[in-house]
C-alpha cells in the first residue's frame, strides 16, 4: 500500500453526478403524507415550500443525477476533501487496525453542509426564490445556507435551537457575517414559536420546534422557500459526492474498508458517505458493514419506533416513515446540537429497519474523551457531532487490537469544531454531564 497519510484528489476527478439510493433500497419508501389530511402528497403539495428541481429529485428514481455546472464550479473551491490516514492516532490505540477519515472540515463553513446549501440555493434562485427560511441546531447548516443564499443574492432567516444560540455565539456570529437573520428558537416571531413558549417559557428548544417557525414563515410568505440541511431525500443525495470521492481515494491507498461509520442526527452526513459504499456492496458483493452513530440523549435509531411521524413539533412538515422519538420531544441540551432531532432521514430509516445498517449511541462524556484523543493525536479539533464517529472508530480499532485482527475503518469527520470551545472548556473541567434519554435527565455518578 502506499505509504502516504493524505489522498488528495485533483478537481477533474470530482464526481458529476449524485448518487441516488432510492432504486437500490430493499424496498420503495412509504408515500409521505400530507400533514393535516394524512393523505398521500404529490409534487403539488410540496411546492409552497421547496422549488420543483428539489421536488423533482426527492422522488426521483434515476440512480444518478447531473449536478448543474454552476453549482460544480463551487464545489471545486473547497472538493474534492482529503482523505487522512490516522496514523498518529493508530500509533496511540497501539492497533493492528488502520484507520482513515473522509475531512469535511475543509469547507467555508467548517462542515459537509454546504455541499447541499448550494444546490439548493441554487435551485431555488432558478425557480425566483427571494427568500428563504431555515432551521439550525448547531448552526453548522446555518451557516452554510447563509454562505449560500449570499453567492445566489436571496435573503436568509434561520431559526436556532436555542440552547445552540446560547451555546455557540460565534456560530450566530458567522450566519450574521454572511448576510442571514438568526433568531433564537423557540420565539415570538412565530405563532409556533408563540405556542411552545406559552408552555414553557424556559424551552430550550429543538430541531422538531425551530423547523416549525421555519415553515411557518415559508407557508405564509409567497416569496419564501423553505430549506431544511438534513433527512429530506434530495439533501442525502447531494451529500453523496463525499462517498464517490472517498472511494476513489481509498483506492488509490488501495484500502478497502470493512467499517464505514459516521455519526447521525438526521442523516446527510452519514448517508452522503455510507449511501455509495452501499451501491458498491450491492454491486460488488463486499461484506462491509455500516455503523450510523447518535448520542444516548437523543437515540432515534436505537431507541425510536418505526413509524409515521411529523418533522417538526407543531405538525406543519409532512409525515415521513421513520424511526422517531415523538415529534413533540424535547432532547437535552447536549453540545452535540446537530444531533438533537427526534426523526431520521427515511432512506436510512429504512436500511437501519432492513438489517443493512447497524446503530449505536453513545454518551457524550466518552465522546469528548475521543474527540480530545483525536485532537492530540491528528492536530483537528472535531466538532462534537463528528466525535461521536471518532470515538466509535476508536472502539473498532480497540476491538480489532483485542482480537488481532487487521480491520480498515473509515469514518466521516463532518466537521471542525472551532466554534465549540465552550463545549471542550466544560468538558476539561470536567463539569459536562451525561443524560439519559428515557428520563431526560442527568446521568449521576456511582
Amino acid at each position: 500500500m502506499p505509504d502516504r497519510t493524505k489522498y488528495v484528489l485533483d478537481e477533474r476527478e470530482m464526481p458529476t453526478a449524485w448518487y441516488n439510493v432510492s432504486p437500490d433500497l430493499p424496498k420503495p419508501l412509504d408515500p409521505p403524507l400530507h400533514p393535516v389530511t394524512s393523505e398521500p402528497m404529490g409534487p403539488e403539495d410540496l411546492a409552497p415550500l421547496f422549488p420543483m428541481g428539489l421536488i423533482a429529485q426527492e422522488v426521483s428514481q434515476e440512480r444518478y443525477i447531473d449536478i448543474p455546472g454552476e453549482v460544480l464550479e463551487i464545489y471545486k473551491t473547497y472538493r474534492p476533501s482529503p482523505l487522512v490516514r490516522a496514523k498518529n492516532l493508530e500509533k496511540a490505540l497501539d492497533t493492528p487496525a488502520k484507520i482513515y477519515f473522509k475531512y469535511e472540515g475543509v469547507s467555508a463553513a467548517g462542515s459537509h453542509k454546504p455541499n447541499t446549501a448550494y444546490a439548493q440555493a441554487y435551485y431555488n434562485k432558478v425557480e425566483g426564490t427571494n427568500k428563504i427560511s431555515t432551521e439550525t441546531g448547531a448552526g453548522q447548516w446555518g451557516s452554510a445556507l447563509a454562505i449560500a443564499c449570499q453567492h445566489f443574492d436571496i435573503e436568509c432567516k434561520v431559526y436556532m435551537v436555542r440552547v445552540s444560540y446560547e451555546q455557540k455565539p460565534y456560530r450566530r456570529i458567522l450566519m450574521e457575517t454572511y448576510g442571514a437573520s438568526v433568531t433564537p428558537s423557540p420565539s415570538m416571531e412565530t405563532d409556533a414559536g408563540k405556542a411552545v413558549l406559552a408552555d414553557n417559557p424556559d424551552s430550550l428548544g429543538s430541531l422538531g420546534i425551530a423547523i416549525s417557525e421555519a415553515v411557518e414563515v415559508a407557508l405564509k410568505n409567497e416569496d419564501t422557500h423553505y430549506s431544511l440541511g438534513s433527512v429530506l431525500n434530495f439533501v442525502c443525495l447531494h451529500q453523496t459526492v463525499i462517498g464517490q470521492e472517498a472511494i476513489t481515494q481509498m483506492g488509490v491507498a488501495e484500502a478497502e474498508p470493512d467499517v464505514v461509520i459516521g455519526c447521525v442526527g438526521g442523516g446527510s452526513n452519514f448517508s452522503g458517505l455510507a449511501f455509495p459504499y452501499y451501491h458498491r456492496k450491492k454491486e460488488e458483493g463486499l461484506s462491509t458493514r455500516f455503523l450510523a452513530v447518535e448520542p444516548k440523549a437523543c437515540p432515534t435509531l436505537t431507541a425510536g419506533d418505526y413509524r409515521y411521524d411529523w418533522g417538526d413539533e407543531a405538525k406543519m412538515a409532512p409525515q415521513v416513515v421513520m424511526y422517531t422519538l415523538g415529534h413533540d420531544f424535547v432532547p437535552a441540551g447536549i453540545h452535540a446540537g446537530g444531533l438533537r432531532y427526534h426523526g431520521d432521514a427515511p432512506m436510512l430509516s429504512l436500511l437501519v429497519k432492513e438489517g443493512e445498517i447497524d446503530a449505536v449511541a453513545l454518551h457524550q462524556t466518552e465522546v469528548f474523551e475521543g474527540a480530545v484523543l483525536f485532537a492530540q493525536n491528528e492536530g483537528i479539533l472535531p466538532a462534537p457531532e463528528a466525535a461521536h464517529a471518532i470515538q466509535a472508530a476508536i472502539t473498532e480499532a480497540l476491538d480489532a487490537k483485542e482480537k488481532g485482527e487487521e480491520r480498515t475503518i473509515l469514518f466521516g469527520l463532518s466537521g471542525h469544531g472551532h466554534f465549540d470551545l465552550g463545549a471542550y472548556d466544560a468538558y476539561l473541567k470536567g463539569e459536562l454531564v451525561d443524560y439519559d434519554y428515557a428520563a431526560g435527565s442527568r446521568v449521576e455518578e456511582e
